[in-house]
């Protein structure tokens, strides 16, 4: 397989010189560890999905970590979680920085044991699928905003050139079948799956945790606990409203977006950029595309940027809200390919509740224009945000 060079890898080798632990997080097959395998190929590998090596590391820790030391990748760790106690102990022991690379595909279960056992020995990371960027830059490049979201992003999709539909359809029997049955007790599997399909159809908008019972029958407390299970294994998340107190009353709900816009085509049935042109959820999916694009890049450098949307009680809404320290970003998102005056009216409504706010419209060509309303920018120019 080739390897395709990850943004994230620059922080994740300077973090191995002042900690003895590197933990990489993110969903399964977006590449943690091919990138670990590429960053220190001289480290010993060891996957826990393997059931001897599981066994092993669950029944004699210390054993186990008296094996694999000075140099090793221990892959889901969320297996055995047990192991993170006796790391702090031996990482302390050995005082060894970069000792060990771990990886998971949960987010909830690994972060909740290493804020009990590794508060300062480890640097956390996330690895997403691929950045337009690192597709561009491996030579995967699409004119069109549809043919990206049909395709996702996962390296191996790309690089094997696998049909969208033959690859979505294993990963998501994949993810319910291993991941679901692991996390939680459900015992409606088929149930749990129309959830997903339905929240698909709900990208972009409130949700709606009442709505989405009455469809399946169930109860808000289980509708929240299903969501919770897709956040925590990097299927989907949940994006704030903006919580500055204005005059108006603004909405408290937040939104849901998917991690991977290939596998949300395929829960909407879409099977080419084709059927993206004539969709119900066109805009949404086109929205979905640019956050994840800008989740992925605070991800890959580490930085500090935290993102909402906007809407008051009178309809109006904006997109996106990028705040980082100070400074606040207004972004507007539009699958267009050409651009209307109109685009910037949100833009203008929020300016007047938050003037100091910096206006960007996103759209779905190729242009870069400096206007008075704000900045136009084409999907492949986030950089320049």
């Amino acid at each position: 397989m080739n390897q395709l060079q990850r943004h994230i890898a620059p922080k994740i080798l300077e973090a191995l010189q002042k900690f003895p632990i590197i933990g990489i997080m993110g969903p399964r097959q977006s590449g943690k560890t091919t990138l670990c395998q590429m960053l220190k190929p001289t480290y010993t590998y060891v996957n826990l999905e393997d059931i001897s090596l599981r066994s092993f590391a669950k029944n004699d820790p210390k054993g186990f970590l008296e094996t694999y030391k000075n140099g090793v990748i221990i892959d889901e760790i969320q297996y055995v979680p047990e192991l993170f106690s006796y790391l702090q102990v031996y990482t302390d022991q050995r005082q060894i920085n970069g000792e060990y690379l771990i990886t998971g595909s949960q987010h909830f279960s690994l972060s909740q044991h290493i804020s009990q056992s590794l508060a300062g020995r480890i640097s956390l990371f996330h690895l997403l699928p691929l950045s337009l960027t690192e597709l561009k830059q491996g030579h995967y490049n699409c004119d069109n905003w549809e043919d990206y979201v049909v395709n996702g992003a996962y390296p191996r999709k790309w690089i094997n050139d696998i049909d969208p539909v033959e690859y979505y359809g294993n990963y998501l029997n994949t993810y319910i079948e291993r991941d679901v049955r692991m996390l939680k007790n459900i015992m409606n599997l088929d149930l749990f799956q129309k959830f997903i399909k339905l929240l698909a159809g709900r990208i972009g908008q409130l949700f709606n945790q009442s709505s989405l019972g009455n469809e399946l029958g169930l109860d808000n407390k289980t509708i929240n606990s299903w969501m919770s299970l897709l956040e925590a294994s990097f299927i989907a998340f949940r994006l704030s409203p903006y919580h500055t107190n204005f005059n108006k009353r603004i909405v408290k709900t937040p939104k849901v977006y998917f991690y991977d816009t290939g596998l949300l085509a395929y829960l909407l049935g879409i099977r080419s950029a084709e059927d993206v042109k004539v969709h119900f959820a066109k805009g949404q999916l086109f929205e979905n595309f640019i956050i994840l694009e800008k989740v992925k890049s605070t991800f890959n450098y580490k930085t500090h940027e935290s993102y909402y949307f906007w809407r008051d009680s009178s309809g109006n809404e904006v997109d996106l809200l990028i705040e980082d320290g100070t400074k606040l970003q207004a972004v507007e998102i539009k699958s267009s390919k050409t651009i209307h005056t109109d685009f910037f009216k949100n833009l203008k409504q929020f300016s007047k509740v938050k003037s100091s706010v910096i206006p960007f419209l996103v759209y779905g060509g190729h242009e870069y224009q400096k206007r008075t309303n704000g900045t136009v920018l084409g999907f492949k120019q986030l950089n320049r945000m």
